[in-house]
């Protein structure tokens, strides 16, 4: 039997930023998924945060600066928005 909880399939958008690749939200979930960059520019890491609201989405979209958005926003409150690497 299998136990393990199947991910979201997000659909992603890419984006105009120096370290992510693409982003997408899940709002039935709460989920923001987002595909960061790799040193040579390609898609790489998978990342899924939970707890992200649709507004929460909106305003990283609307950002003028995707990364800074997330990276001030987003990636420092692990608690408010628990992540979790789902792929390579």
């Amino acid at each position: 039997m299998n136990t393990t909880t199947a991910k979201p399939a997000i659909a992603m958008q890419p984006v105009d930023s120096s370290k992510i690749y693409s982003i997408g939200h899940d709002a039935q979930t709460g989920t923001l998924a987002i595909r960061f960059k790799n040193k040579d520019g390609e898609p790489a890491a998978l990342y899924h945060y939970r707890n992200v609201t649709s507004e929460d989405f909106a305003a990283l979209q609307g950002a003028e600066s995707i990364g800074s958005h997330f990276h001030r926003a987003i990636k420092p409150f692990a608690e408010k928005y628990p992540y979790q690497r789902i792929g390579a």
